[in-house]
């Protein structure tokens, strides 16, 4: 019986060939653009439908609050691959994925190798912090395009400030395409804390928010015109004091309403933020398919389709819009 190539092999051929040329300096063609495209997405709340030992899951299982079951999941799961894939559609195939809000490998796995997603040749690294909750950042990427070299998960020492465990901060370092061949590309994917902790959620935000630029930091002191993308859930505004000392620059569209509407008003709460070295073409913005969005019944502005209002099922995507960004390097 003779198989069919899938995309994903193709892809890595592509690379093993193409790759050793380029490391080595030897004259060869690019095989694709020089831009990548980028997309964040805090995706609400994506949780599997089995307990996660240690972590207070309980009201997204079948018999709990929320009565999430395995054909909500599968609803969800398809929709973000949906969305994928209208991206893929207007701005080329997004090489690098930064999730916010995901439970674990369960629902990634399904996500990448069961959905419609599966055939676009994804690899993803999650990080596994001590978030009462279980919600982790997830990084999705396209191996040919970025060639992860390594990566780790950054703990904010939030309890050792008296502060609840909040969400690990994950850093990847790989190889992409630039303007004269290959270099390295650090990438973070941050989910801070929330504002909806009062005096409490402001402070582990703002220590969040510290331990994200001093690890920014040193990746610039080693390498001052180092290749940096910053992106994730911040629940900040991009006038917020915590961005006061950025060692990055923000990205969002000036006449962009923003990723998330609250009580009738848009917010920037998501954001990319990129080094000097990286360029922007256009910059960042929310992707405002009809399907993602109702008429605000309240407030008489179209707001987010949202997947719970409360313990309600209310069968939308996400509370948050996604965010793209096109950038060279």
């Amino acid at each position: 019986m003779h198989l069919r190539p899938t995309l994903y092999a193709c892809r890595m051929a592509v690379l093993a060939v193409c790759l050793p040329f380029l490391l080595a300096g030897a004259p060869a063609q690019e095989p694709r653009p020089r831009r990548l495209c980028v997309m964040e997405w805090n995706v609400e709340n994506l949780f599997d439908t089995a307990h996660d030992a240690g972590f207070h899951d309980e009201d997204f299982l079948p018999a709990g609050s929320h009565h999430w079951t395995g054909s909500r999941l599968w609803r969800k799961v398809n929709d973000i691959a949906r969305v994928v894939a209208v991206v893929a559609d207007s701005a080329g195939t997004p090489d690098l994925i930064g999730l916010c809000e995901v439970e674990n490998d369960s629902v990634l796995t399904l996500l990448t190798r069961r959905s419609a997603m599966r055939h676009l040749g994804y690899e993803y690294i999650v990080t596994h912090s001590a978030d009462a909750r279980g919600i982790d950042v997830a990084l999705l990427y396209q191996p040919v395009h970025f060639r992860l070299l390594s990566w780790h998960a950054i703990r904010v020492n939030s309890r050792s400030h008296g502060l609840p465990a909040t969400r690990d901060l994950l850093y990847a370092r790989g190889l992409a395409f630039t303007r004269t061949g290959i270099d390295t590309l650090h990438v973070f994917v941050a989910h801070l804390p929330s504002r909806s902790g009062g005096r409490a959620g402001d402070s582990n935000r703002r220590l969040a928010a510290q331990t994200l630029w001093q690890a920014v930091d040193s990746v610039q002191q080693l390498h001052a015109r180092a290749h940096i993308v910053v992106m994730g859930d911040f629940n900040a505004g991009p006038r917020d004091r915590l961005f006061r000392h950025a060692p990055l620059r923000l990205t969002d569209a000036p006449h962009d309403a923003g990723t998330y509407c609250y009580r009738g008003v848009w917010q920037w709460l998501d954001h990319i933020l990129v080094s000097e070295s990286v360029g922007t073409p256009q910059p960042a913005r929310s992707l405002r398919l009809p399907w993602l969005l109702e008429p605000g019944r309240t407030y008489g502005t179209d707001m987010p389709r949202r997947t719970y209002r409360g313990p309600a099922y209310h069968g939308g995507v996400s509370d948050h819009l996604p965010l793209t960004l096109t950038i060279e390097l």
